[in-house]
C-alpha cells in the first residue's frame, strides 16, 4: 500500500468523466487501499479516484463510525432534506465554501468483488457521498460556491459546530 499524489484544482483530469470499473481484480484492490492510505495521511473525509489520477469510478468515505466506505461505481438513488455546510477538498487544498447538500443522501455501489449494495447515510457522510460522486462526473465542489470564505469564517463555522456538537452530547 502507498501513498499517492492528489491531484490539484487546475489539473484537466479533475473535469473529466471517469469509466466505469468493469475489472474487480488485484489492480483495483491495490487502488482502493492506496486511496484509503492517501486519505487517512491527509485527513480528509473522502477520495476518488481522480483525484489520484485514475479516471475510473471509484471512492472512499471515511463514514461517521470511521469507517471507509468503498464506493464502486456509484450512483444517488435518493435524495431528502437540505443542509448547508463549509466544504473543502483535498484537491482545493486551504480553500473552504458554502454548499447546500441534500441532508439524507442512499447510494447504490458495488464493492471491490463487484456485489452491488446500498448504502444510507446523513448529515456529513451524505454531504461526502455528493461531493466525491461529483469528481467521477467531473465536477468540484466550487462549482457550487459563491466564495471560498476567509480563514476566520471557516475557524468560526468549524467552533460554532463543535459546540452544537456539545450540546447534543
Amino acid at each position: 500500500m502507498a501513498i499517492r499524489k492528489i491531484v490539484v484544482q487546475g489539473d484537466s483530469i479533475l473535469n473529466k468523466r471517469c469509466r466505469p470499473v468493469t475489472d474487480f481484480n488485484r489492480r483495483l484492490h491495490i487502488l482502493l487501499d492506496d486511496m484509503k492510505d492517501t486519505l487517512a495521511e491527509a485527513q480528509g473525509a473522502g477520495l476518488a479516484a481522480p483525484q489520484v489520477g485514475i479516471l475510473r469510478r471509484a471512492v472512499i468515505v471515511l463514514d461517521d463510525n470511521e469507517e471507509f466506505l468503498e464506493l464502486i461505481n456509484p450512483e444517488i438513488i435518493l435524495q431528502e432534506g437540505e443542509q448547508e455546510g463549509a466544504e473543502g477538498c483535498l484537491s482545493v487544498p486551504g480553500k473552504w465554501g458554502m454548499v447546500t447538500r441534500p441532508y439524507r443522501v442512499k447510494v447504490r455501489a458495488q464493492d471491490r468483488r463487484g456485489n452491488w449494495f446500498e448504502a444510507d447515510r446523513e448529515g456529513v457522510t451524505a454531504r461526502c457521498f455528493c461531493h466525491e460522486i461529483e469528481h467521477l462526473d467531473g465536477h468540484l465542489y466550487v462549482e457550487h460556491i459563491d466564495r471560498f470564505l476567509t480563514d476566520e469564517e471557516v475557524e468560526a463555522y468549524f467552533a460554532e459546530q463543535e459546540n452544537a456538537q456539545g450540546e447534543e452530547a
